[in-house]
């Protein structure tokens, strides 16, 4: 334990020059100094221990950031202008550090790496942290998603489909990456339809207006400054692996575009929902696909009420569905299709649901489960008795229809 106790003693004395500025602008006390030197030893030992679990680097995480909340605290009541975060950050970049090299195959860790970089703001070693964790975990949907969403939420479609794309290659195995690529899509797809509502922009913008609008970069904060055995520049092997900055193109670029090409552009089959409907395709003939695994494209494509392509996008999954005809899943979707895109107050409510009720009756005698038909019709039925000033007669249906599935539920073990 000898070298154990040597290589905690080491990055005790790192941690010296923050505490002399705690005591020498009296933000602790001498004695909760020592009590916090105390802690800290604790926790070093514990993680430098042959045998230090991930838990017990997130532990030692989440007692830095609770530390460095206090000194913040206490620095605002004491009107200390002086301190920062900077040495607090550092800190747990190297717990975080330490803790993925010394467990590298924990996603766990690498994701709370990652969420504490982004909260930092630490934009450059964000990438940085993300591209070593892909090249651990290529097939890992979590860590893709989290690289496109990201590049997504800054205005950079290039870059989070090239994201999605590259990780669709690895995920073939299940779903959930191909989901959120198309639903990074039709958010896409939302947003330009609100700019060109005039929501963020002029009334009546052109698409062109409103995809500029919608790819408007945030500007994110610079990377932050470290020791010297924490530089972030980008030299030799991984170089060639950091995830492209997705504000750099933007810089950049400064590309004019005339009638002709903003006329294309408002032609484009993409902004008529060809991209989703693509990804499906595709996703049709990964070993994955199957019916349920339609359910779940369809129910995603329900969510965008705002997207006028909605409609077309869901048939064309019903139309592929139509392989699986008499499994639960297809009925289901069929059975809901009328309500997709109508609010339970509006005026239309009260006809679609009344398609959807004759389409469940006709399922029922053709569906090959029946119990789990009658669970699927009561898991989307709950959601909209829950609704507030729904009308009464609808309630009234709606209750009948859901006491009437459990009861055949129930008939089936």
């Amino acid at each position: 334990m000898a070298g154990v106790a040597d290589k905690a003693r080491f990055y005790l004395e790192r941690a010296a020059p923050q505490l002399r500025e705690f005591e020498d602008k009296e933000i602790f006390s001498g004695e909760e100094i020592k009590s916090l030197v105390n802690k800290r030893s604790d926790f070093e030992h514990l993680v430098l221990a042959p045998g230090a679990r991930p838990a017990e680097f997130l532990a030692y995480v989440a007692w830095e950031r609770s530390l460095d909340r206090l000194r913040a605290k206490r620095c605002r009541r004491l009107r200390v202008h002086a301190s920062n975060s900077h040495p607090s950050e550092a800190r747990t970049f190297g717990i975080f550090e330490r803790a993925v090299m010394k467990h590298p195959g924990s996603v766990p860790l690498w994701t709370a790496y990652l969420d504490f970089a982004a909260s930092a703001k630490a934009a450059k070693r964000w990438r940085r942290i993300v591209t070593r964790a892909l090249r651990l975990h290529p097939t890992n949907a979590g860590l893709w998603i989290l690289a496109g969403q990201r590049a997504a939420n800054s205005g950079d479609m290039e870059h989070a489909r090239a994201h999605f794309l590259r990780g669709c290659r690895f995920c073939t195995g299940e779903p959930t990456l191909w989901v959120e690529y198309a639903r990074c899509e039709m958010e896409w797809l939302a947003k330009i339809e609100a700019k060109k509502g005039g929501k963020g922009v002029r009334k009546g913008a052109n698409v062109m207006e409103a995809i500029k609008a919608t790819e408007a970069t945030e500007q994110e904060g610079d990377v932050i400054a470290f020791d010297e055995d924490d530089d972030d520049s980008d030299a030799g092997e991984d170089a060639m692996l950091v995830l492209p900055d997705p504000d750099a193109g933007k810089k950049a670029m400064a590309p004019v575009f005339g009638e002709e090409e903003t006329k294309k552009l408002e032609q484009s089959p993409a902004l008529s929902g060809a991209i989703p409907m693509a990804i499906f395709d595709v996703a049709r003939k990964q070993r994955f696909y199957g019916a349920p695994t339609a359910e779940i494209f369809f129910d995603m494509f329900s969510q965008f009420l705002q997207v006028s392509s909605q409609e077309k996008i869901i048939d064309h999954v019903l139309g592929a569905m139509e392989e699986f005809s008499t499994h639960p899943s297809t009925c289901n979707c069929k059975i809901r299709q009328p309500l997709a895109g109508v609010e339970p107050q509006s005026v239309e409510f009260p006809r679609a649901l009344r398609d959807s009720l004759n389409r469940l009756r006709a399922a029922m005698e053709t569906t090959d489960n029946k119990k789990v038909l009658a669970q699927k019709t009561i898991a989307w039925v709950e959601p909209i008795l829950k609704v507030e000033n729904l009308d009464a007669g609808i309630r009234t249906v709606l209750e009948h229809t859901k006491r009437s599935m459990g009861e055949l539920s129930s008939r089936y073990p």
